[in-house]
């Protein structure tokens, strides 16, 4: 684990996931929005995919061995502020990924179990689950299911409103994680994600946005909590701000492809150069 950064250099921030070859999630979105946070990115690759708008089309693991050279790498030379997990397509890649993370004391992790693709590709293999609740949950300091994903996790419990998003981030929360957000998606009136610290319960209220193009939102969310924990924020105002953030980027998605089109990641900075 390095050392802090200078007070005039950006914080630096990990992304663990796969890549988009469409370049609207994974990876690419992760970077996109360190970016636009003003946070340093770096990474380490657990999977190639063959992606784009419409699904994905080919997956191909990183060998382990590569995996945690890019660890040893990247945190042997940058002072890592936080780190963010995506997709883990394996067992066997969820266990290195846990084992380099404990050994490099990677502070204010974010785990997005990422499970299935927006177009409903399967990304994690079912009996990779358990490897993933046992291994990883203890080490996060925020976990961000989706509801399908949190049912998936409570193996079949149903969430359907309001009141089962709270009862399913208490459940979570008991796997191991410190905080749970449960992003509610479409299932409430409001967009509203559910976060659970172990003591309270908060409800972040969003805007429904009638949009197909919210290609990468899990991904993007995840980074962008990450990013706030980079900069010192607490997890409630990191939570915060990446909610506001991702409504932004979702309100100004861009309609590109012929399927599912990605967010605007960078709509912030393109508002300040029209202005």
């Amino acid at each position: 684990m390095g050392s802090e950064p200078a007070d005039h250099l950006p914080p630096v921030a990990l992304a663990i996931a796969g890549s988009d070859s469409g370049g609207g999630a994974g990876i690419q979105a992760d970077l996109k929005t360190f970016s636009a946070f003003g946070v340093f990115g770096a990474t380490v690759l657990t999977a190639l995919t063959a992606q784009n708008t419409v699904g994905v089309q080919g997956v191909h693991p990183v060998p382990v061995e590569f995996i945690a050279q890019q660890f040893d790498s990247v945190c042997s030379d940058l002072p890592v502020a936080a780190a963010k997990v995506g997709m883990l397509a394996t067992s066997e890649v969820i266990e290195v990924v846990a084992r380099k993370i404990a050994q490099h004391r990677l502070p204010h992790l974010v785990l997005d179990p990422v499970m299935v693709a927006k177009s409903g590709d399967r990304l994690l293999a079912p009996e990779a689950r358990e490897a993933l609740v046992r291994l990883l949950f203890p080490l996060a300091e925020v976990v961000t299911p989706n509801v399908e994903e949190a049912s998936d996790l409570l193996q079949g419990k149903r969430v359907g409103n309001l009141e089962d998003m709270k009862a399913a981030a208490r459940s979570l929360h008991a796997l191991g994680a410190r905080c749970v957000l449960l992003k509610g998606g479409h299932i409430t009136r409001g967009a509203a994600d559910v976060l659970y610290d172990g003591s309270e319960t908060l409800v972040f209220e969003g805007r429904h946005v009638a949009t197909p193009h919210t290609h990468g939102t899990g991904c993007t969310l995840s980074s962008a909590i990450a990013a706030g924990l980079a900069l010192g924020k607490p997890v409630r105002e990191a939570v915060a701000e990446a909610k506001a953030y991702i409504q932004g980027a979702i309100e100004h998605a861009l309609p590109l492809g012929k399927g599912r089109g990605p967010l605007h990641h960078m709509y912030r900075q393109c508002a300040e150069e029209r202005a």
